[in-house]
């Protein structure tokens, strides 16, 4: 038997989303993932609100959802059917951030891969062959303008530490307290 090259179809589908809306683009190979990605967050972030969908590639063939948001469970059940891609997954979280989930996403044994973590404007990139449709990746942000000097090292290290990701400088813990050496 011989393999044919079939006609590809190439397309991005920009996702629509709130600015203050993260988004975490994947793919997973079983319908499992639902409930499963669904207690990942939960367990990361107890109070997290986010909404979760996840499009079937086979049998019934339809997005399935969760969330503890029901607004943002639309949201990703929109995204979901708008990039209709089989296996792909969305997560739109409300009041954290993708850096609080995002190793509990990758363990997740159905989880095959992460395309994008980001708040940033979002396009799907997909391709259409023999009925079937396929994420090959995303575009996710704006090209840089240069690089990076002095003084926006210090405002990204700044930010990092008023954010709480880093030690305050200076000895202080988060607290305020001085270090006792």
């Amino acid at each position: 038997m011989t393999a044919t090259a079939e006609p590809v179809e190439i397309g991005v589908v920009w996702v629509e989303k709130p600015e203050d809306v993260n988004l975490i683009l994947g793919q997973a190979h079983f319908i499992k993932a639902v409930e499963d990605l669904y207690e990942a967050v939960a367990c990361s972030v107890p109070d997290a609100r986010f909404g979760f969908a996840f499009s079937e590639a086979s049998g019934d063939r339809l997005v399935r959802s969760e969330g503890k948001d029901g607004a943002l469970r639309e949201l990703a059940t929109r995204i979901a059917l708008d990039v209709g891609a089989g296996h792909s997954f969305v997560l739109v979280l409300g009041n954290c951030y993708p850096i609080h989930v995002l190793n509990a996403i990758k363990g997740v044994q159905e989880v095959c891969t992460v395309f994008c973590a980001s708040a940033n404007r979002v396009g799907v990139v997909v391709a259409e062959a023999a009925g079937a449709r396929g994420v090959l990746g995303v575009i996710d942000g704006e090209p840089p303008v240069g690089a990076e000097g002095p003084e926006d090292a210090a405002e990204r290290t700044a930010l990092l530490r008023r954010f709480g990701y880093k030690l305050p400088r200076g000895g202080e813990t988060s607290g305020g307290e001085r270090d006792i050496a």
